[in-house]
């Protein structure tokens, strides 16, 4: 079995994390200075979001320079820093690949505009001209992820595609110059000693040939980034193969995993099974995002549906995730931290890898940004309806009764984006000291996790409760997982199971599992329960 068909990999989005240097902005450094907090918790890797040099008009995600690194962030130097400890640690290290499109600030983007319609620079994205009479219509109808039209006029009369924000201009895959310009962008971290890519808009970089209307059901739907019907297409199955052949035989520098165990995971926002498998064949990438899980409601037929539907296609690498930089957080999106905690222990119960985003382990709720701090572009190109992703994208708080609570030296009301005044008892520290926390409950789950020996990370688990129970009960391997979806409390001794509690998402069970809660039982007689 591959390291990674069932490792725990922990998202940093690097500027809410830790700042090193009191700009209220989190930093390289930060990261680098607060891994023994990831190692400590029990992942096996990181994947750290961008930190190329950025206008920050989407967060980060819309590039000036694919190789470099944001100056506010740090130096390649601190890349190197940053990798070499993670290595240190035990940790592998992931980074973000954003090759749909880049920065409007872009060299080859300021280039195509200087360059005028029908120039070979213009080729490398996708501009078109408009449609009406004198070209004053967009060139078809399809919509931006983050509301409005997926086309911005030029000065010149021109149109390019932008599947994001007006800042974000879509590359045009069937160029050439692209597909080896990205080659050498996968290079340059290869040697740099990354051990995998995060492939952002993995579905997306190639458009329907035509560029056709979309038509009245196009769907837009800014969790999912699920840009209907003008996605998925067959061309990017060759390109994915090209990478897979890179990273399976670059050379590795000292300290790296070696290139048959590096790893690329794809942000594909494809809910059919089938075709989401097309992703993961041996020779293409390794892993994808379950987005049907993260999406699931707090239900149980729903979220048994999700879990049968993930092992559809034999042999796939199945992935689960609960957050991340672009969702709600569980505790507000499933309305309760006792919920939260649950689905945390029926996540890291399934076979497969699990990936946790920064602050899942404190519990944090989704923050409550003022509307005269949000960043996020959705919030304006929605006509101010939708507040966007800034909520999770708050600063950690690692210690400390108020405001900043340790993530930077500079004043509450100069981080990058503003804390909640409440967070003092969801802070590291205070956790620490707290046996009954999430962050314990984390360290227990993820410490029990890798000490119970690991089945087939493909195979199913096996259901041993009904289709259409309110509650879920599974076995994986010598793990056997119980979830109380009720509004009543569930006796286990009613279905019949005889294992010994090893660790609940709330109070102590013998047989009687409260409502919003999760239970681990086993057999057998693992050392220890928490850390």
């Amino acid at each position: 079995m591959n390291w990674w068909q069932d490792m725990v990999c922990y998202e940093v989005y690097p500027r809410a994390f830790a700042d090193s240097d009191g700009d209220g902005v989190g930093d390289l450094p930060g990261v680098t200075a607060r891994l023994a907090h990831i190692r400590e918790l029990g992942a096996d890797a990181v994947w750290i979001t961008p930190f190329y040099p950025s206008p920050l008009a989407d967060g980060g995600y819309d590039i000036a320079d694919h190789t470099g690194v944001a100056e506010d962030l740090g130096t390649p130097e601190d890349v190197d820093r940053l990798t070499a400890r993670a290595h240190e640690l035990g940790l592998k290290l992931i980074v973000d690949l954003v090759p749909n499109h880049t920065s409007d600030r872009h060299p080859w983007f300021q280039e195509a505009l200087a360059a005028g319609p029908g120039s070979a620079e213009r080729e490398m994205y996708l501009f078109r001209d408009g449609r009406g009479e004198s070209g004053e219509l967009p060139p078809n109808d399809w919509e931006s992820a983050f509301g409005g039209p997926a086309w911005a006029r030029t000065a010149d009369g021109q149109w390019y595609c932008h599947l994001h924000a007006p800042e974000q201009p879509d590359l045009n895959w069937r160029n050439s110059e692209v597909q080896e310009a990205f080659t050498e962008v996968l290079r340059h971290w290869l040697d740099r000693g990354v051990d995998g890519f995060r492939v952002d808009v993995a579905h997306a970089l190639f458009k329907a040939e035509g560029l056709p209307d979309a038509g009245p059901g196009q769907h837009r739907n800014p969790l999912r980034n699920h840009l209907m019907p003008y996605y998925d297409q067959e061309e990017l199955h060759p390109l994915y193969r090209r990478w897979r052949a890179l990273l399976d035989t670059h050379p590795a520098p000292p300290g790296a995993v070696a290139p048959e165990d590096r790893v690329m995971v794809a942000e594909s926002a494809v809910f059919d099974p089938a075709r989401l498998a097309r992703y993961i064949r041996p020779d293409e990438m390794h892993q994808a995002f379950n987005f049907a899980f993260l999406e699931a409601l707090w239900d149980a037929p729903e979220l048994r549906r999700v879990i049968d539907g993930s092992f559809a296609v034999p042999g796939s690498a199945v992935t689960w995730l609960l957050s991340s930089h672009d969702a709600v957080r569980p505790v507000t999106r499933y309305g309760s931290p006792a919920r939260a905690r649950a689905a945390a222990l029926l996540m890291l119960a399934l076979p497969g890898s699990a990936y946790l985003y920064q602050g899942e382990e404190l519990g944090l709720p989704q923050a409550q940004v003022p509307e005269s701090r949000i960043l996020d572009p959705l919030w304006e190109r929605s006509g101010r309806t939708e507040r966007g992703r800034d909520g999770a994208r708050v600063p950690l708080p690692w210690s400390g009764g108020t405001a900043p609570y340790g993530f930077t030296t500079a004043a509450p009301d100069a981080t990058w984006l503003p804390q909640p005044d409440d967070w003092a008892p969801l802070t590291a520290e205070a956790q620490e000291h707290d046996p009954e926390s999430t962050l314990h409950l984390y360290r227990a789950a993820l410490r029990l996790r890798r000490g119970l020996p690991a089945p087939d990370p493909a195979a199913p688990p096996t259901w041993l409760s009904a289709p259409g129970a309110p509650h879920l009960a599974l076995r994986r391997g010598d793990l056997t997982c119980v979830v109380n979806l009720d509004s009543r409390p569930l006796s286990l001794g009613s279905l019949g199971l005889t294992g010994r509690p090893l660790l609940s998402s709330g109070p102590p069970v013998t047989d009687m599992l409260p409502p919003d809660t999760a239970v681990w039982l086993t057999e057998g007689d693992p050392d220890g329960v928490r850390d």
